[in-house]
């Protein structure tokens, strides 16, 4: 089954949201606030692409669907590894299953420097970890990385991209990542749900979608977001 940046993030918030994720996802309840966040982060994700300039975009769907097609996106990625492409936009890669999707990858001397996109106003921690996760799948699958940058939208149109320098805190993470996402693995595969006791991780730090359904309420959400592509 693997596991997904989304997939490692939600785990370490929660993990029994992974597990409803993966087994309960008719349960979800997507308040319409958060799905305008996540609409307006994908466009300025895809405004970002252009920012170094001409792309190649690995974005492959399944026939007939909008969701990602990993195996091919993967197997593009690498073609243009090959070729040298400059700049490579939602490069993929998939590590005994584990699976990454890389906004920006830009080649340089000895490998290729990474930036993964925000639409934030700063740097937050869970941002450092996302990167990290995407380091780790990257590392792992030989790809030799220079710089890590988040991109953070700027002050105005005129300055709309910001990067900021994580590298040493992303790369620290590796060991962490090693640690958990093996766990997670196993775990999202166990027949029986997992039980955890409400707290601060169901809004840290992003609000659950299972709120409801922890709280023994009744009905079902929607699920409008493709989890693979967060």
């Amino acid at each position: 089954m693997g596991i997904t940046k989304t997939d490692f993030m939600r785990g370490m918030q929660c993990r029994k949201m992974l597990w409803l994720d993966k087994h309960k996802p008719q349960m979800r309840v997507i308040p319409p606030e958060t799905q305008a966040r996540l609409d307006a982060g994908n466009d300025f994700g895809d405004r970002a692409m252009g920012m170094f300039g001409p792309y190649e975009e690995m974005t492959v769907y399944r026939k007939g669907t909008r969701i990602p097609d990993k195996k091919k996106m993967a197997e593009k990625t690498a073609l243009h590894l090959q070729l040298g492409t400059p700049v490579i936009c939602e490069a993929a890669f998939l590590y005994y299953n584990n699976y990454c999707a890389v906004d920006i990858l830009r080649k340089t001397e000895t490998g290729y420097d990474f930036y993964e996109v925000k639409n934030a106003p700063e740097v937050r921690e869970q941002f450092i970890r996302d990167a990290g996760f995407q380091y780790y799948i990257l590392q792992r699958s030989g790809v030799k990385i220079g710089r890590i940058f988040l991109v953070i939208h700027g002050p105005d149109e005129e300055n709309p991209f910001v990067p900021v320098e994580i590298t040493e805190e992303a790369k620290g993470l590796a060991p962490w990542i090693n640690e958990h996402i093996w766990d997670l693995n196993r775990m999202q595969k166990q027949r029986e749900e997992v039980e955890t006791e409400m707290g601060e991780q169901c809004s840290c730090p992003y609000e659950c979608w299972y709120i409801g359904y922890c709280r023994g309420e009744t009905g079902s959400g929607t699920e409008q977001i493709r989890m693979e592509e967060l």
